[in-house]
């Protein structure tokens, strides 16, 4: 079975999967796994953000691809985007992070201190 027809038993409700298997060994493992953001949208939303993907974001082509207005895909990717967490790329740094890099000696005690002033 593929991720399309699985999405389509589903019919958007929420689901978690139980157990997985490697293909190359005969390695299962079971517990609880929720699927990734991406893997969640509809069968629909994940070939627009795949086409949306390989046009490099590119409105312009979008509307080409999918037959529909500028604003009908953008609205649309703000539909998408809403049901989408974003990934912190740059994430501040917990208490214990500042610590260690003090005592790795990375920062000196008064940068410690105001990063951890930053925090609160």
């Amino acid at each position: 079975m593929d991720w399309q027809e699985l999405t389509n038993l589903t019919r958007g409700r929420p689901f978690v999967v139980e157990r997985v298997r490697l293909t190359d060994g005969g390695i299962a493992i079971e517990g609880e796994f929720e699927l990734p953001k991406l893997a969640q949208l509809t069968v629909e939303d994940q070939v627009f953000v795949t086409a949306f993907v390989r046009c490099h974001g590119s409105i312009k082509q979008m509307e080409q691809i999918f037959g529909v207005s500028y604003p009908t895909i953008k609205s649309r990717l703000n539909r998408i985007t809403q049901m989408l967490d974003f990934v912190e790329n740059d994430p501040a740094p917990s208490r214990a992070d500042i610590i260690d890099r003090l005592r790795r000696g990375e920062i000196t005690a008064q940068q410690a201190l105001s990063e951890m002033e930053a925090l609160t």
